[in-house]
């Protein structure tokens, strides 16, 4: 009995948790989830810049709720909050956990141990290599939109990817 398998595509998110163009992202990451369900895939990849302190702990407190299972809820989260994460740090990556049913003092472990620092800085060095300077940047199809300058029409031109790649 053979299996026939859906067509999917990929998209890549190059995300940071304190970017307040990656909420706005939200929307548009939103609508193609409704629109594609799971024949698009859409990865989290990490990109925390420099001029935000506390994104570099969220990539890692992410990376942690993606461990326990709720990595999209933990980053929508988190970025609804991106100006008071700026404000607490720390804390307040633990407090969205719990308030989300997630293991909060493993999260924080996992902070203090730096287990999920490799997984971070391989996203961080793979968007470098392939030229990504801001966020939120998408990648579908081997092409690269960068939305940290405009969101503009991005939505549209991944739509039109993904229905090219899906067409097979």
């Amino acid at each position: 009995m053979s299996e026939t398998t859906t067509p999917r595509a990929v998209l890549d998110v190059w995300c940071e948790l304190q970017c307040p163009d990656c909420r706005t992202a939200l929307d548009d990451l939103r609508a193609l989830r409704a629109r594609y369900g799971d024949r698009l895939e859409i990865q989290l990849r990490h990109f925390p810049l420099e001029k935000h302190k506390h994104a570099y702990a969220a990539a890692q407190a992410a990376e942690e709720a993606a461990v326990q299972g709720r990595a999209w809820p933990y980053v929508e989260a988190v970025l609804a909050r991106a100006e008071e994460l700026g404000e607490r740090g720390e804390p307040l990556l633990t407090e969205v956990a719990r308030e989300l049913g997630l293991d909060a003092e493993e999260l924080d472990t996992a902070l203090i141990d730096g287990r999920h620092l490799l997984v971070v800085d391989a996203d961080q060095a793979e968007g470098r290599a392939i030229g990504v300077t801001g966020t939120p940047t998408y990648v579908i199809g081997g092409e690269r939109l960068d939305g940290g300058r405009s969101q503009e029409g991005l939505r549209e031109r991944i739509e039109e990817i993904a229905d090219r790649l899906l067409a097979g």
